[in-house]
């Protein structure tokens, strides 16, 4: 059984917190600091995440090679790059990009909240990152214990023909990215 796409239950969620943030009195302090208490838990609850698939990562530290070549940024008339790492490393490296993520949205929330004095933003970043860490590929792996899932991981999310194009993991591309770092020629 396929689950929705994780895109429309956001889009849901924000459409219902929108709503019901105009039945709140966001002028109470007692309701403004509830509010505030939500959003501090849920990052901490984020916190925790990571820190238990760091754990896991680290406790099973898997040294099987991985080895993909890396799509070229937008606009670049470039291949791609050969990336050859472990999978214990891959993931430690996805795990501080959605580390860093997360303190760039708590970042820019600070902005909105406390210079800018906006307020509804609370109620969506409380869920909506919580949804995003408790349905990463990471956390699925080494928290749920799900069956592997294929790394490099897929791309998610973003707007259609915007979305980064995917790491490439056939043999012909990787032979290929291959004979480019190394000028033309093939080490056997």
């Amino acid at each position: 059984m396929m689950g929705v796409n994780p895109q429309i239950t956001n889009l849901g969620i924000i459409l219902f917190m929108m709503q019901a943030s105009k039945k709140i009195n966001f002028e109470d302090p007692q309701i403004l600091m509830l509010i505030r208490v939500v959003y501090v838990l849920s990052n901490l609850i984020i916190v925790a995440i990571y820190l238990i698939d760091r754990y896991n990562i680290n406790k099973k530290k898997d040294r099987t090679t991985l080895k993909y070549v890396e799509p070229p940024a937008m606009g670049s008339a470039d291949d791609g790059k050969l990336v050859t790492t472990t999978i214990h490393a891959y993931d430690l490296s996805q795990l501080r990009g959605a580390f860093k993520s997360q303190l760039m949205g708590i970042g820019m929330m600070g902005v909105m909240h406390l210079y800018f004095k906006f307020t509804n933003p609370l109620l969506i970043q409380s869920i909506i990152p919580l949804k995003g860490a408790l349905e990463s590929n990471l956390t699925k792996i080494h928290l749920y214990r799900m069956p592997e899932i294929a790394r490099p991981f897929k791309a998610t999310g973003g707007i259609p023909g915007l979305t980064p194009a995917e790491p490439k993991t056939d043999k012909k591309s990787i032979e290929a990215a291959e004979r480019r770092a190394r000028g033309g020629v093939k080490d056997e």
